[in-house]
C-alpha cells in the first residue's frame, strides 16, 4: 500500500502552512487582473527551500525527488491556483539542466533558480507548431568557438522575465532526420539579439509571463550546450516525463481547491429552507469531483514515485496528466454551476480556478497528445 513517508508528511503541512500564511485572495485577484508575478511569495518560498527542493544539494537543492516537489506544487495551487502555478514554475525546464547540463553549468545556474535570484524559461515552440516543432526554425552554427542561434521561438514560459532561457536548435540539417540533428543551448537572457514580444494577457496562468523570442545572430559559448550535441529531441521527450507529471500536480491541487470552495459554498447557501449541500444533486457532483481527484492524485504520485526510482513510463506520466487535468476542468465546471452566477465572480476565485485548470490542460501536450503516449505504450510496437 502506497503512503506518504513521515517527512513527506510534515512536506505538505509545510507547503500548507505557507501557502495559508502568504497567500492574499485579493492580492492573487489584482495580480492575476494586472498579470504581475508574485516576487516576494516566491523569494519567501525560495527562502523556506520550496524551489528545486528536487535538485542535489551540492547545486543548491533540497537533494529530494519529484515527488517531494509534486506534493509542494499540490498545496500551493490548492492555495491558489494563479499564485501556486507561477511559483511552480519558476524554474521552469530547469530539470533539463539538472540531468543533462555539464557540472559546471549546473553550478552556475541550479543554486541561483533554488534561492529565488532567477527564473528559468524554455524556448522549444514555434508559430503553428507544437512543442516540439516538425521542422525546426531556429538553427545554431558552430563559430569561434561557440555557437549562433536565429529564429524564433512563441509562447516561452517566463519570456521576459527569465535570466536563462534553454533554447531547441537545429544544429545539424543535414541529418538523416531532422529531429536526430536537434540541441539544446543555454542563453542567457540578456544577450544582443534577442528581442522580446510580450504575448498578451491569456485565459489563464496569468501570473507567469508569456512571449515570443527573436534570436538574430545570439552568440553563445560552446560550453553552453546542454548535454550531447544532437541529443535536444532525446532530452526533451525525457523532460517531458517530469513537465507532465508536474502539470498533473499543478491540476490536482487546483481540482482540490475548487472542491474546497464548493463544499464551504454549498454548506452556506440555503435555498428552499435548504442547504445547496443537502440536495441529491449536489451531492452527487460532490461525489464526482472528490473521486476524480483522489484517483488523479493517487496516479501523480505513483507517477512521480516511479520516477524517482530511476524507471520514468511515458506511458504513466501521460496518464496522471490526462486523468488529472480532466479532474481539475470537471472540477471547476461543476463549482461554477453550484455557485450558480457568484460562480463567474472573480471575488468567489472559482471561475479563475476553472481558467487556470484550462490553461493546464493544454500545457505540456493537450488531451490528444496525452492519449497518443497512452495508447502506444499499450499497444506497444508494430
Amino acid at each position: 500500500m502506497f503512503e506518504l513517508s513521515k517527512s513527506q508528511r510534515q512536506i505538505v503541512k509545510a507547503a500548507k502552512d505557507f501557502a495559508k500564511g502568504e497567500f492574499d485572495k485579493e492580492m492573487a485577484c489584482e495580480m492575476e487582473k494586472n498579470r504581475k508575478f508574485p516576487v516576494e511569495v516566491w523569494k519567501k518560498a525560495a527562502e523556506l527551500g520550496f524551489i528545486g527542493i528536487h535538485y542535489p544539494e551540492d547545486q543548491g537543492g533540497g537533494g529530494l525527488g519529484l515527488l517531494e516537489n509534486v506534493l509542494i506544487t499540490e498545496e500551493l495551487c490548492r492555495r491558489d491556483s494563479t499564485m501556486g502555478y507561477a511559483i511552480s514554475h519558476a524554474g521552469f525546464a530547469s530539470e533539463c539542466l539538472a540531468l543533462f547540463a555539464s557540472d559546471e553549468i549546473k553550478e552556475q545556474v541550479l543554486p541561483r533558480i533554488a534561492e529565488g535570484e532567477l527564473l528559468s524559461g524554455a524556448a522549444f515552440s514555434e508559430t503553428q507548431q507544437g512543442t516540439i516543432p516538425e521542422k525546426l526554425q531556429t538553427s545554431a552554427i558552430e563559430q569561434n568557438n561557440g555557437w549562433v542561434i536565429n529564429g524564433f521561438k512563441t509562447c516561452v514560459i517566463n519570456g521576459g522575465a527569465a535570466g536563462y532561457y534553454i533554447v531547441l536548435c537545429q544544429t545539424d540539417p543535414s541529418a538523416d532526420r531532422p529531429e536526430k540533428g536537434r540541441s539544446l543551448l543555454l542563453v542567457e537572457a540578456g544577450s544582443p539579439g534577442i528581442t522580446i514580444e510580450d504575448c498578451g494577457k491569456r485565459m489563464g496562468g496569468n501570473m507567469v509571463n508569456t512571449a515570443d523570442l527573436s534570436f538574430d545572430n545570439v552568440k553563445v559559448p560552446a560550453i553552453n550546450l546542454i548535454g550531447k550535441k544532437g541529443k535536444g529531441t532525446d532530452y526533451l521527450q525525457r523532460y517531458f516525463d517530469d513537465s507532465r507529471i508536474m502539470a498533473a500536480a499543478q491540476a490536482v491541487g487546483i481540482a482540490a481547491g475548487a472542491l474546497d470552495r464548493t463544499l464551504e459554498y454549498t454548506k452556506g447557501r440555503i435555498q428552499f429552507n435548504r442547504r445547496i449541500i443537502d440536495f441529491q444533486v449536489t451531492r452527487h457532483k460532490i461525489a464526482e469531483m472528490a473521486t476524480q481527484i483522489e484517483l488523479s492524485r493517487m496516479m501523480t504520485y505513483r507517477a512521480a514515485w516511479i520516477r524517482d526510482k530511476g524507471k520514468p513510463d511515458h506511458k504513466l506520466s501521460s496518464m496522471a496528466k490526462l486523468t488529472a487535468a480532466q479532474a481539475a476542468v470537471n472540477a471547476g465546471t461543476h463549482a461554477i454551476q453550484l455557485f450558480g452566477g457568484y460562480g463567474f465572480m472573480t471575488e468567489y476565485e472559482v471561475e479563475r480556478f476553472y481558467r487556470d485548470a484550462r490553461m493546464i490542460a493544454n500545457s505540456s501536450g493537450n488531451d490528444h497528445i496525452q492519449k497518443d503516449i497512452i495508447a502506444a505504450g499499450v499497444i506497444g510496437k508494430k
